[in-house]
């Protein structure tokens, strides 16, 4: 295997405002490979957003899981870091491992809020937060090919009730992360880095079960 197509990067964002304009307090990151093995993990506070922003902080949807954040902050679980820091922590890790493949759940999601984050705070003057050729995976998209259309994983989410409001399986990490595991108590923690892990899982068991997946955000299918 290409080494540049070993390793990828599996992050995660929490988020301020609107999910129109998402603005990330929260990013987290593994270095890993396709089998969901964990080689470096990183876990930051974006400053510029949970300092400088505490009106906006106190109305994000997790806002009550901000003592948790000052607790791991003091603990140094987490590093509290201005963005272009964050940023510049992500380019050295996907050197460190030549690596230009980021990969998340609901991807797309993750894209926006990185790049609405640049432009936010550089004013538009930097727009984009992934360098250009940056090839970007969705586990979302991997997992309505793999469970989306399986009979057992849909008869399940029926059985749960784990259906949309048009009766299709819902596909949240949590609830792949639960039919996966055999778990059904486990609640997703809701923090970049936590996700990060059960979000590997979910790529290592789509992977798994189906050579032909389509992996890119934006690959049109069947090319």
């Amino acid at each position: 295997m290409d080494k540049r197509h070993k390793y990828l990067i599996m992050l995660d964002t929490e988020t301020a405002n609107s999910l129109n304009d998402p603005l990330i307090y929260d990013y987290g990151w593994a270095v890993i490979d396709t089998k969901g093995r964990i080689y470096k993990e990183r876990s930051f506070v974006n400053a510029d957003i949970y300092l400088a922003e505490k009106e906006l902080m106190d109305t994000a949807y997790y806002a009550d899981k901000l003592p948790k954040y000052e607790q791991d902050i003091k603990e140094g679980k987490r590093k509290l870091a201005h963005f272009k820091t964050i940023r510049k922590a992500l380019l050295e890790d996907m050197k460190e491992f030549d690596t230009n493949i980021v990969c998340a759940h609901n991807a797309y999601f993750d894209l926006k809020a990185s790049n609405t984050t640049q432009r936010y705070l550089t004013k538009s003057k930097y727009r984009y937060f992934f360098p250009y050729g940056t090839e970007i995976y969705c586990t979302l998209r991997m997992a309505r090919q793999v469970l989306g259309q399986n009979p057992r994983y849909i008869k399940w989410c029926n059985d749960y009730g784990y259906v949309t409001a048009y009766s299709r399986p819902r596909l949240t990490a949590e609830i792949i992360y639960r039919y996966i595991t055999g778990d059904d108590t486990f609640n997703e923690e809701h923090t970049a880095l936590a996700d990060v892990r059960i979000e590997a899982l979910i790529l290592k068991y789509c992977l798994s079960r189906n050579k032909k997946v389509i992996k890119h955000l934006f690959a049109k299918a069947g090319a």
